[in-house]
């Protein structure tokens, strides 16, 4: 798949009796479904034609820089803001016309919520969970977020992360087929990111939530999302997998070694296990400090939010003319972004 075809891929199917993941399956008619979807504000252009499929069971991601109509998007699909054009589907509706049985069909988890101060944390959701018709249990939905104690607390009594893990409990309590995540981790701490990203990927592949989430924080997209979807400018620059998005932008790994004379030597390539294999080939034997560093999803990101074109190297410019330099240090920082991101989200 290259950044120039439209986002219409699906994901592999999940529950095919021959395969043993046990996600949903992608067959059927998408979850959401949007085709040449264009959206501008008087004479300023937001939106320039988004084509994307979601299937049951999928978690997307939705990057992108500031401006880019992450936030228009995500509101024309919840049915809070009017298209300009284009033919938009979710659960088989347009959103514009979307009553509310089909609402009833939708959670949302928003960047930021009005809180009900004087309630007390069980009987808000207790009260949210009336409005649906088969709601999950509200104590075992407290329970499932991890605020099972903090039940009979006022809201105003809770941290900024308990009370985001309020806001993804009143989001699951109508059991929602479709799950938007909006910065749903802002003010988590490492222990509560890692238990909410075991919560979503749950919903998602056990119980066949569709989950559409737009974060900042690349490690994780990359660690929850099936697909992702970087949007420019108001189109989709590249849709697929972290691989597959890597491999459209022809981001090359980095093999760094240290020779026998103790000199410190890194090369860029496209087939590291080749250059590796050589390495140990020419030197017969064990390869000091051997290390293989391959494009991450923060490089592919950066290259093509900074406007790079399909086939350069977002990770180029840090080796010397042969393909080897000595490591001083000067170029650690290539791929090291998510990294430093995964190590605050474990």
């Amino acid at each position: 798949m290259t950044m120039t075809e439209r986002a219409t891929a699906r994901p592999t199917d999940r529950t095919d009796p021959t395969t043993t993941s046990g996600r949903p399956t992608a067959s059927g008619e998408p979850v959401i479904r949007v085709r040449d979807l264009r959206m501008a504000y008087g004479s300023v252009g937001v939106l320039h034609g988004i084509d994307l499929d979601i299937h049951r069971g999928e978690i997307l991601a939705l990057l992108g820089p500031n401006g880019a109509g992450k936030t228009t998007t995500v509101e024309i699909l919840e049915g809070f803001r009017q298209r300009s054009a284009g033919e938009v589907q979710v659960l088989g509706t347009d959103p514009e016309r979307g009553g509310d049985a089909w609402r009833a069909r939708i959670g949302l988890v928003l960047q930021s919520w009005r809180d009900h101060k004087r309630w007390r944390v069980g009987e808000l959701l207790a009260h949210f969970a009336m409005y649906y018709p088969d709601p999950r249990d509200p104590a075992e939905t407290l329970a499932l977020v991890g605020l099972g104690e903090q039940a009979g607390r006022g809201i105003e009594q809770l941290s900024g992360g308990q009370r985001r893990r309020l806001d993804v409990a009143l989001a699951v309590i109508g059991r929602p087929e479709l799950l938007f995540l909006d910065e749903p981790t802002t003010g988590f701490d490492p222990e509560a990111r890692h238990d909410f990203h075991v919560l979503v990927e749950r919903l998602a592949h056990e119980e066949g939530v569709t989950v559409l989430l737009t974060t900042h924080d690349l490690a994780e997209a990359e660690r929850l999302a099936d697909r992702i979807a970087v949007l420019v400018g108001g189109r989709i620059r590249a849709y697929g997998t972290p691989a597959e998005l890597a491999r459209s932008a022809a981001a090359r790994a980095e093999v760094r070694w240290t020779a026998d004379d103790g000199t410190a030597h890194r090369r860029r390539t496209e087939d590291p296990s080749r250059l590796v294999w050589d390495l140990h080939r020419d030197a017969d034997g064990p390869i000091a400090d051997l290390e293989v560093r391959r494009p991450t999803l923060e490089d592919t990101y950066l290259h093509m939010v900074h406007g790079g074109g399909e086939g350069a190297d977002p990770t180029a410019g840090t080796e010397n003319d042969n393909g080897n330099g000595t490591d001083n240090g000067s170029g650690d920082g290539s791929g090291d972004g998510l990294t430093r991101g995964k190590k605050q989200a474990a």
